[in-house]
């Protein structure tokens, strides 16, 4: 009888435990949300999206930028999290806790540097996106374009061939609205046969001008997106599925209300009613978008598509697409070149203008795409890391997964809707 009274009081104690631990975790998430829309105030780029309560975001901005008092409320969250240890039985908190502390420390990364402090492109990626980038010569890209060089047609400079070749793949203007809705329907299509969306889940789709991205996804809460897309940017009709997928489904927009339903409001965890741009959650978050093309298409799927309906829809020779993406498949393996240009950009190696002329070379540029490429550098930095590496790790993790017997979509869901932080990776 007294083991079952010891017991039971044993329990209740865990329990307990557990429930303090808990609310001291809502509270520190609470504070979290509350500093990331006050830095937003500060940093236009911070803040992706937030749908949490209202009067949090009831701030006064001050007349300078109050680093002391951000820096130490960040610092004290930080510590606080670390007081926290959860049962390894306890995945779920175990999860929950590591994801928020890696993005208190990426917001105080953040802060750090709007206040002036200078970190490399390796140590900012750390800081911010839990990641290692690895490093490539241009000896490596060298031996890639030796490669293409003896499969692109023409001859003379390598990027003036690829420009000229590519030029009859452009999706004219007047069809880039049908081309695009074709896209983002077949991707919504797949997507709906291998996860359950909210019922009320939408979006719309905008054409911009003068932005340093090719396109973007503008969350707005409660299962509702605005894509918009920079017709700056000359369109070719790979990139048709490419955005429709990354920004619409399974990418960005599934990714967001995912993220909104099962971890906000089912679970309560109000850390993912914002989402901090700069920080490792963008590293999941684009790493599976990137990634969510291929598990949406596969290669003979897309072109098979493509072949029927894109092509057609953009005026475009069907009878070009093979050759088309045999070329864009070397192309694709420079693409790790756009990292070394940042790189070295924002560690000084390189001028603005050996930037360009990097990219020039080794992402076969035209000089005006080359110039916005570096605008867009400026602006994110080492946040490059996470379309390829991103991509990459997360292609990795699902395989590594799927030899298990797992279904490779019942992994990609699975990390759209749970906590992780990309060093799990």
């Amino acid at each position: 009888m007294k083991k079952i009274i010891i017991l039971s009081f044993v329990l209740i104690l865990c329990v307990s435990c557990a429930k303090e631990k808990n609310l001291k975790l809502d509270q520190l998430a609470e504070q979290y949300v509350k500093l990331v829309l006050e830095v937003g105030l500060y940093d236009n780029n911070f803040v992706d999206a937030y749908y949490g309560p209202a009067e949090w975001k009831k701030i006064v901005k001050e007349k300078q930028f109050p680093f002391k008092r951000l820096k130490s409320n960040t610092s004290k969250i930080l510590t606080h999290l670390n007081e926290i240890k959860y049962p390894k039985k306890e995945i779920q908190s175990q999860r929950r806790l590591s994801f928020l502390k890696k993005q208190v420390i990426a917001l105080g990364a953040r802060i750090e540097f709007l206040n002036g402090a200078k970190f490399t492109f390796d140590e900012e990626a750390k800081l911010l996106f839990d990641v290692n980038p690895p490093h490539y010569t241009a000896e490596h890209f060298d031996s890639l374009l030796s490669e293409l060089e003896l499969v692109l047609p023409g001859k003379g400079n390598l990027q003036q061939r690829f420009e000229k070749y590519r030029h009859k793949f452009i999706i004219p203007k007047d069809k880039l609205s049908a081309v695009f809705a074709a896209a983002i329907n077949e991707g919504r299509k797949r997507t709906k046969k291998k996860i359950a969306l909210p019922a009320n889940e939408n979006f719309v789709v905008e054409y911009v001008s003068n932005k340093s991205w090719g396109a973007y996804n503008w969350y707005k809460g409660n299962n509702f997106s605005v894509i918009q897309f920079n017709t700056d940017i000359t369109a070719y009709i790979d990139r048709a599925v490419d955005l429709a997928c990354h920004e619409g489904y399974p990418g960005h927009h599934v990714f967001n209300s995912l993220l909104e339903g099962k971890l906000y409001k089912e679970k309560g965890w109000v850390e993912y009613s914002v989402y901090p741009l700069f920080s490792p959650q963008s590293f999941i978050a684009e790493g599976t978008a990137n990634y969510g093309i291929e598990i949406a298409f596969n290669k003979e799927q897309r072109l098979s598509f493509e072949k029927k309906v894109l092509f057609p829809l953009a005026g475009i020779d069907s009878s070009l697409a093979d050759n088309y993406y045999k070329i864009l498949t070397l192309v694709a393996k420079l693409n790790y070149a756009g990292n070394e240009a940042a790189r070295n950009y924002i560690d000084g190696n390189f001028t603005e203008n050996q930037a360009i002329n990097w990219m020039i070379k080794y992402l076969l540029m035209t000089p005006e795409r080359a110039a916005k490429r570096l605008e867009f550098i400026k602006i994110y930095r080492s946040y490059v890391v996470n379309y390829n590496l991103g991509k990459d790790l997360i292609a990795k993790y699902i395989k590594k997964k799927t030899k298990n017997g797992e279904s490779e979509w019942k992994v990609f869901e699975e990390l759209l809707s749970a906590p992780i932080v990309p060093s799990e990776l």
